[in-house]
């Protein structure tokens, strides 16, 4: 991790620190060593969900608690921080040991996504919530239309047992393939199979319903591809 690539990656993020050791740390997976990301990534979690609430309450002052609620869930969720992650250029920036590195986790969603988190907790340890809550809009506010029109239409779990259904089809089944992590911070991964068709979708999620839909909303996109 060299000098330029953190200075570029702090003008993506739009906030350059007063302590960059926050931000080194905040890039350090637990495998680097023990002054990892995981104490940011918790206080990051609370200033995201906080920032987008607000986001959301200007954004849509006439809707109801439970649809914003239900808003705020698709914004915040792992695979809308991998994306994000990705688009700033975390992969190529994490701090892993070289067992992890190897095995792919500068790509898995379930790291890039706390690292992300991560970050949004050392921007508000750097220089306080208007900071933090800056990133978070910066980052965010491009996405909240798309989201909400995904999070007030049907589930996906919804919608693929209803596309089912109208085909006489069997329900999709859904497992547990793993799950990783601590028992009170763990990662679920689902496979949801539909039989008829031999098609399957993998999910991650930190819930095993996240995970779930997920899964479901792969399966449909298959659907969808072969059935256009």
């Amino acid at each position: 991790m060299s000098t330029a690539s953190l200075d570029q990656l702090q003008a993506r993020l739009g906030h350059v620190f007063r302590d960059g050791s926050l931000l080194v740390r905040a890039l350090t997976h637990r495998s680097h060593g023990a002054d990892h990301n995981e104490r940011l990534e918790f206080l990051g979690d609370a200033v995201l969900n906080l920032a987008v609430s607000d986001l959301l309450f200007d954004h849509f002052d006439d809707s109801p608690e439970g649809d914003l609620t239900r808003v705020r869930a698709h914004l915040v969720r792992q695979d809308m921080l991998h994306r994000i992650a990705l688009s700033l250029g975390l992969p190529q920036q994490l701090r892993l040991s070289e067992g992890e590195a190897r095995g792919g986790g500068a790509q898995r969603p379930s790291i890039l996504a706390d690292a992300m988190e991560a970050i949004i907790g050392a921007v508000y340890r750097d220089a306080g919530y208007d900071a933090a809550q800056g990133l978070v809009r910066r980052l965010f506010e491009p996405l909240v239309i798309e989201t909400a029109t995904q999070a007030w239409a049907k589930d996906a779990k919804t919608q693929l047992q209803e596309w089912l259904q109208a085909r006489r089809l069997n329900v999709p089944d859904y497992r547990i393939e793993a799950t990783r992590g601590r028992a009170h911070d763990q990662t679920f991964v689902v496979v949801c199979s539909v039989v008829e068709h031999g098609i399957e979708g993998r999910g991650e999620g930190r819930s095993r319903r996240a995970a779930e839909q997920e899964a479901a909303r792969l399966v449909l996109d298959q659907l969808s591809r072969t059935h256009e």
